[in-house]
């Protein structure tokens, strides 16, 4: 696995997590339990924060930049020919 790869891997799951946490504090329920280890305390007590300060335009950039399946552009459906036979 590439590092991009590897990065976006991780910084889906811990931001899926970090707004788990913010719901749960939202809504009075009970949180994801609290990281162990220093890397999920990187992940969710830095980088989800960081990334959520930053402006959209600059986070549209960075994710271009990166390699990957978000860099796909889509090709328009195909117009039908007429009558489905």
């Amino acid at each position: 696995m590439g590092f991009s790869s590897w990065l976006r891997r991780n910084a889906e799951h811990y931001l899926l997590v970090a707004a788990h946490e913010k719901i749960a504090h939202q809504q009075g329920t009970t949180p994801p339990r609290p990281p162990r280890g220093l890397k999920e305390i990187f992940w969710l007590r830095i980088f989800a924060p960081v990334y959520g300060a930053l402006p959209w335009s600059l986070r549209s950039r960075i994710m271009r930049a990166m390699p990957g399946s978000h860099r796909r552009t889509w090709a328009p459906a195909p117009r039908p020919r007429g009558p489905a036979v």
